[in-house]
């Protein structure tokens, strides 16, 4: 359970990083709640896998899964650059966090 919060946490502090760009753009109540909903949210689950897991592992996944998530929103949605040195190096993160696991 505690890898379930862990990747929830991940992604919702994906979804807190959508409202933060949405703050910026249109500042109305809608974009504040995603942003505070989001990573309220997203801290809780995070510290609810910290319980169990340990805090070095935690933060690298979900800071990866953040990392990850919040560059391909951003590719998809927002119109940031595809360039193939960005896909490679969040090959490299995802890389990175899976090696994490693996050695923990």
């Amino acid at each position: 359970m505690d890898w379930i919060y862990l990747i929830l946490a991940g992604c919702l502090e994906v979804v807190g990083v959508i409202g933060l760009n949405r703050v910026i753009k249109y500042k109305n109540l809608q974009s504040y709640m995603i942003l505070f909903i989001g990573f309220i949210l997203s801290f809780s689950l995070l510290a609810l896998a910290m319980k169990t897991l340990p805090m070095g592992l935690s933060y690298a996944v979900w800071t990866g899964i953040g990392t990850v998530g919040g560059t391909i929103v951003g590719m998809l949605f927002y119109r940031e650059s595809k360039e193939w040195k960005r896909i490679l190096f969040i090959g490299m993160i995802l890389v990175a966090v899976i090696g994490l696991k693996l050695t923990s």
